[in-house]
């Protein structure tokens, strides 16, 4: 049965819609959701109409908050009719901001006269919550589950034919503007209840723009939360469907979730409209006598004017909507999680029930490297940052680990040994409200499926999988850690950086390089740099040791080489791994590897020495710490301490962040040295002096003997550490700590007579 309505049960209440948005603005800062808008100015200035799929029920509340934080438009949105008759309270406060039943009958010629007004309006044009994810049938067509008739259908028209129909009346209002028709101008106006004619003209002139968005959460979450335990307590017949949209639903708001919303080109009706059908449009306004009337609500048997628009606008619609629902879910922000279960179905296709774990992790990594350079697809950053899918080669990538151990917790998938198993109930049917929780790859899977262009990409990558060797993965990582520096330098060049940024001298490539001889010899070298420098620092003997037909790798320890900021985020086990991965990339190409470290690398790679890893050949170091000359050294755990305790204060960053570097080489080294890297640089030296003695390759120490930074004694701490018989300490007679960089004494050939030995 249908409510009864009037026009005056839908008055927006400014108040209450400004008091709504201050509200949510706060609630925003509570979740634990992290929403991230992907839009230019224009798509929500000039955007006249938005449409959103479905996933949530919290998200109907979320677009009018953010494009009225971004304009300060006010919003209309269309809203199951269910909300506006089980509660009176929750009804009336529906209404004052902006929603509307979908059942109101004269709901599209209110919403037309409404964007007239220059309200904007949100559309669902899904129905119901798409929960399963899937809007292609088994032809390749769109289609949607309706909860309401129980079986899936085509998706509803009625944006588009809003739309078409608002673009035909300011068609026709502009058609009496060039007539001079000022009288249907004015009768208009008042009609509309617009304060002039000069309103109803400038709306006339705007292009009516539908704006197609996506909503993709990330990850999607089965484990249970306090929110349905703590309804479940005080309902006891709590049913299967809420049961299961308070697990998930509570989970994307208490837990660490990405809501991407992007919103993708416009599609503009004014396109579809033939010369012919506007001349139509003007005469359909001037005989019009209320915007009802205009979009055709009274007998079916009218004008033949308006049969002819009918029959025109019903196969516009079809276009329409075909268009806009596209966009719509192209728009999906792919992650690693529809990746792989996209995989998964595919190779279930292929009647293939299982791949091996090299196989599967590689032809994720491939995807994710090709998807890099297509320009169809909108990645999610956790793949276009490396350092979020670094691991997905060592089979150690976290968010992947997280995806499998749900699969294999639903019963989905089963690991044996080094094969992935594909069970049965993958391919099992399951009820509306249950598959979130009984197939979540199911719904990944369905989520990527409208987006050719991921199946085209997986298919490739698994051919690309079966022939991929060593060298050409080493190759991929190495530009991973190309895209991972220009990752971290962007997302350390924002406004907060920059009173620091802007201190900074260094002018020398900060990047890594991979230095490939076309006749390498068997033995590489791996150079790493000290604290506060680059890769740079060593650059010209890598550039020596190239000529001299050995490959070389200089590592960028995190957080060097983009701001001083990063580098105060870093832990030291975030520049170990910076070495270890540079040895993995570089044991692709030789078959032995030479260490040479200086300063903080020298003790970095005496660490990565102690590992004893395959292929190692010796190791260098040269002026590594154990002590500094600079007897402050030892009050940095108290000020970073101090640093640690105040920073919980917003905008209070600490009593003393950063301090000021008197570096030998201003265009290497930052100028800003961060107190808590000193303190991690401390933390470092405390662990690896420990593991000097598991050493059993040969070793060399370099050291001046005047040394301004490290206290030359370190030197011989590190040889009475050291247990291998092939060790020795060299002293170069300099008053300066840059002996290697700057080529003091016969530094180098010292470190070119071991390397040569190395190489025997």
């Amino acid at each position: 049965m249908t409510t009864k309505y009037d026009e005056q049960d839908f008055q927006l209440n400014r108040a209450t819609y400004e008091w709504s948005v201050r509200v949510f603005a706060t609630f925003e800062k509570v979740l634990s959701a992290n929403i991230k808008m992907h839009h230019s100015e224009e798509q929500l200035a000039q955007g006249s109409i938005f449409l959103f799929n479905h996933f949530a029920r919290f998200e109907t509340f979320i677009p009018q908050y953010l494009i009225h934080k971004k304009t300060g438009a006010l919003c209309r949105s269309v809203a199951a009719a269910d909300f506006f008759v089980e509660d009176a309270t929750l009804s009336e406060y529906l209404r004052s901001v902006g929603a509307v039943p979908n059942d109101y009958p004269k709901l599209l010629p209110f919403l037309a006269a409404e964007i007239l007004r220059g309200r904007k309006v949100i559309v669902f044009p899904e129905g119901g919550m798409i929960k399963d994810r899937r809007v292609l049938d088994h032809r390749g067509h769109y289609s949607i589950f309706s909860p309401t008739a129980g079986e899936r259908r085509k998706h509803h028209t009625g944006a588009a034919v809003l739309a078409l129909m608002v673009e035909a009346f300011k068609t026709g209002i502009l058609a009496a503007e060039k007539r001079d028709d000022t009288q249907l101008i004015e009768s208009w106006a008042k009609r509309l209840k617009l304060e002039s004619e000069g309103h109803l003209l400038a709306a006339a002139r705007e292009p009516t723009l539908i704006i197609p968005a996506n909503i993709t959460f990330f990850p999607i979450r089965v484990s249970d939360n306090l929110l349905r335990k703590g309804v479940e307590l005080f309902n006891r017949r709590l049913s299967r469907h809420h049961s299961e949209e308070l697990l998930i639903e509570g989970n994307i708001l208490l837990k660490n979730t990405d809501m991407d919303i992007r919103l993708e080109d416009p599609v503009l009706p004014s396109e579809h409209w033939h010369w012919w059908e506007k001349k139509l449009a003007g005469i359909l306004v001037k005989r019009a006598e209320s915007m009802d009337t205009f979009f055709g609500l009274g007998s079916r048997q009218g004008h033949w004017t308006e049969l002819l628009m009918r029959r025109s606008l019903r196969k516009k619609s079809l276009d329409v909507r075909n268009q806009y629902m596209y966009r719509v879910y192209a728009g999906a922000t792919i992650n690693l999680s529809h990746l792989a279960s996209r995989l998964i179905f595919l190779l279930l296709d292929a009647k293939q029930s299982e791949i091996t774990h090299r196989d599967f992790h590689v032809t994720l990594y491939l995807v994710v490297k090709n998807a890099h350079r297509s320009p169809k697809l909108h990645l999610h950053r956790s793949l276009l940052n490396p350092n979020a899918y670094e691991g997905l080669l060592d089979l150690n990538c976290p968010s992947l680990n997280k995806f499998l151990e749900t699969a294999k917790t639903m019963g989905l998938i089963e690991h044996q040994q080094d094969v992935y198993r594909f069970l049965p109930k993958l391919r099992e049917q399951y009820e509306f409200h249950e598959i979130r929780v009984e197939n979540l790859v199911a719904v990944y899977a369905n989520e990527a499926l409208p987006i050719t262009e991921v199946t085209t990409l997986l298919q490739h990558a698994l051919k690309q999988a079966k022939k991929a060797d060593s060298q050409s993965l080493a190759k991929h990582r190495f530009d991973d850690e190309l895209i991972a520096f220009q990752w971290d330098k962007a997302h350390y060049n924002k406004a907060h950086h920059l009173s620091i940024n802007k201190h900074e001298t260094a002018t020398q490539p900060p990047e890594p390089y991979l230095l490939l001889p076309k006749k390498a010899r068997s033995l590489g070298i791996l150079l790493v740099h000290g604290f506060l420098a680059t890769p740079s620092e060593l650059k010209n003997v890598a550039d020596t040791l190239h000529a001299a037909g050995y490959a070389s790798l200089g590592v960028r320890l995190k957080g060097h080489g983009t701001s001083p900021w990063d580098l105060r985020d870093r832990k030291w086990t975030d520049w170990f791994d910076s070495v270890r991965r540079g040895y993995s990339i570089l044991s692709a190409f030789v078959d032995k590897i030479c260490i040479v470290g200086f300063s903080c690398g020298g003790a970095l790679s005496l660490k990565l020495a102690s590992e004893r890893p395959d292929g190692l050949a010796g190791v260098a170091a040269v002026s590594p710490p154990l002590k500094f000359t600079n007897k402050n050294f030892v009050f940095v755990p108290l000020v970073h301490g101090a640093n640690q305790l105040t920073r919980w204060i917003p905008a209070f960053e600490g009593i003393m962040p950063f301090r000021r570097n008197e570096s030998e080489h201003p265009d290497i080294n930052y100028q800003n040295i961060p107190l808590h890297g000193l303190y991690q640089l401390r933390l470092f030296l405390d662990d690896y002096v420990n593991h000097l003695d598991k050493i059993t390759c040969p070793t060399r120490i370099l050291q001046g003997t005047e040394d301004p930074v490290v206290d030359p004694q370190s030197a011989e701490l590190i040889f009475e550490k050291l247990t291998v018989a092939d060790k020795s300490i060299h002293w170069v007679e300099s008053d300066r700590h840059g002996i290697l960089n700057e080529s003091i004494g016969d530094t180098r050939e010292i470190l070119d007579t071991f390397i040569r030995q190395c190489d025997n």
